[in-house]
């Protein structure tokens, strides 16, 4: 199973990043995905997760900003990123627990830098 995350980059404050996730190689599926992030010097904290079902928990310090999203035909999972701040630059690794096992797998991260 790999993951591959894609849509970091470079943002001023109050603006939008979408990111997305595929994760190829895991026949039936997957169960939860989502984003942790992890800025420098901090631990990796949780951002948002989906069930299969379409479930979602979101971490308070997005909610309401954040809107993750997942297409199970395609294995992928999405992170809508609106009215970001300067806080929420960080690398974004996006997990995926596969079915057959019910481990996580997880991409290698892609940075998110808000600044003006």
């Amino acid at each position: 199973v790999q993951l591959q995350a894609f849509g970091g980059g470079l943002v001023q404050p109050g603006g939008s990043l979408r990111l997305s996730c595929a994760a190829s190689g895991g026949i039936f599926g997957f169960n939860n995905m989502g984003w942790y992030r992890q800025a420098p010097g901090k631990q990796r904290d949780l951002v948002a997760t989906i069930t299969y079902g379409g479930s979602t928990v979101y971490a308070d310090s997005v909610k309401d900003r954040f809107t993750i999203s997942r297409d199970n035909a395609k294995n992928t999972v999405y992170l809508q990123m609106n009215s970001l701040k300067r806080e929420d630059t960080a690398v974004y690794y996006c997990f995926a627990n596969w079915v057959r096992n019910g481990m996580d797998y997880w991409g290698k991260g892609t940075l998110v830098t808000v600044s003006s």
